[in-house]
């Protein structure tokens, strides 16, 4: 392990609970994919599918913030045990229903139950804060490590979700996802050491984190950023079917994160200077260029390259998003505030899922890519007129702000 990574888990606890939000995080690339590959399986519809998928994508963007701030206020283990447990009763739920031939209504409802599943990965993150709050450099490198384990997750959830739906039984995948989320939230919870103190309600002024005009422009961007991966996801599972090889869709996912993967732990290496917000800039519209050479991908092989390059860009934008998310946002409203852009972002991956599957269904595979080239399209507009906001002064004080009033009421409490 490069030496930077190696001197942040000098903390004590931050290899047990980065571990933990691991295994709780793999559902995050497993659930969707595996609930697709289960329903094109048991019925060869893919759009209804992509809206199950949607749907689970949808619910987790409304339940998630809400979850956030109930953490922010009364602390992780309260809140992430109960929530997790009736998400996985939901992920039964829906298994049986699908295996059953229940009628379609049980499904959606049931995927709505399972989309409620905590923001792990927000989690995680606002514990790295709490450690390195006084060292930019140290953060920005854990918040890389971070990216790496989204994108491992990435790279090994859709090979064991479609890997085992495709060969073990279709609901496998989704089976598997529920008790990872299980396992990991449940380890997560019992570390209590690094677990960030609560603020409640009293200590908080202003609403929600999502008051933060900076903030909004981040969730908006991330909408359109989400429906390039739900697009992605979908198409690359039919148009390996369409070729007879299904099961490498999985494969294909896989170097998509791979890509991501590399560039986010050399990205952590280096101490960048400037300005974020013109990284994060350059990083969108480079996601959304890269979607194009996709349209032209006529096989298997050259659409895993494509789909390398275009994953180059991701985990760097990510990293950079989180650091603004933390300069834009209070510290007593900080897991509220990441888990608004994971929220955007699974708004985004139910409209691209959706739309992909019905193009899908409509046109074929190939055509079916025009969704993500049309998102990145969306997320690079919207990240260049919603610029200069990142670029100024955060509307909301940020960290500084916030740190600040903190400091004033501790010193009245003193005096």
């Amino acid at each position: 392990m490069p030496s930077p990574y190696r001197a942040i888990f000098s903390a004590p606890g931050s290899r047990e609970f980065s571990a933990a939000g691991f295994l709780g995080r793999m559902p995050l690339s497993m659930m969707g994919i595996g609930v697709v590959t289960m329903i094109s399986q048991l019925t060869g519809r893919y759009g209804l599918a992509g809206a199950l998928s949607a749907t689970l994508a949808m619910s987790a963007a409304v339940c998630g913030p809400q979850v956030s701030r109930l953490v922010d206020r009364y602390g992780q283990r309260r809140v992430l045990r109960p929530v997790t447990l009736v998400a996985v009763a939901a992920v039964a739920g829906l298994l049986i229903c699908a295996q059953q031939g229940a009628p379609e209504w049980t499904l959606f409802v049931f995927s709505v139950g399972a989309g409620c599943v905590p923001s792990v990965g927000s989690m995680i993150r606002s514990r790295w804060a709490e450690i390195y709050r006084g060292s930019s450099r140290d953060l920005h490198t854990a918040y890389a490590w971070e990216s790496i384990v989204d994108e491992v997750c990435f790279i090994f959830g859709p090979i064991i979700s479609i890997g085992l739906s495709t060969a073990w039984f279709p609901e496998a995948g989704p089976l598997i996802a529920g008790g990872f989320l299980l396992v990991g939230v449940f380890w997560l919870t019992s570390q209590r050491a690094t677990e960030p103190v609560p603020h409640p309600k009293s200590q908080q002024t202003g609403g929600s984190a999502l008051r933060s005009r900076g903030l909004q422009v981040l969730v908006a961007t991330f909408v359109a950023t989400g429906a390039i991966f739900g697009g992605v996801d979908v198409v690359t599972v039919a148009f390996a079917e369409e070729r007879g090889h299904k099961a490498a869709a999985s494969l294909v996912l896989a170097v998509y994160a791979l890509g991501s993967c590399l560039a986010g732990a050399v990205f952590g290496l280096l101490h960048l200077k400037g300005n974020p917000s013109t990284r994060w800039l350059v990083g969108v519209c480079a996601m959304a260029v890269s979607m194009i050479p996709l349209l032209l991908a006529g096989n298997l092989p050259l659409l895993a390259v494509a789909l390398f390059v275009a994953g180059l860009a991701i985990a760097p934008t990510m990293v950079t998003t989180m650091a603004l998310v933390e300069a834009h946002v209070p510290r007593t409203k900080l897991t509220e505030g990441m888990t608004w852009t994971s929220t955007g972002l699974a708004v985004g991956v139910a409209l691209g899922s959706s739309a992909a599957g019905w193009v899908v269904d409509a046109a074929g595979a190939k055509a079916g890519y025009a969704v993500p080239v049309v998102a990145g399209a969306l997320a690079a507009a919207v990240a260049v007129l919603g610029y200069r906001r990142l670029a100024g002064p955060a509307a909301t004080g940020g960290r500084g702000e916030d740190d600040r009033h903190l400091r004033t009421d501790e010193d009245e409490r003193v005096a």
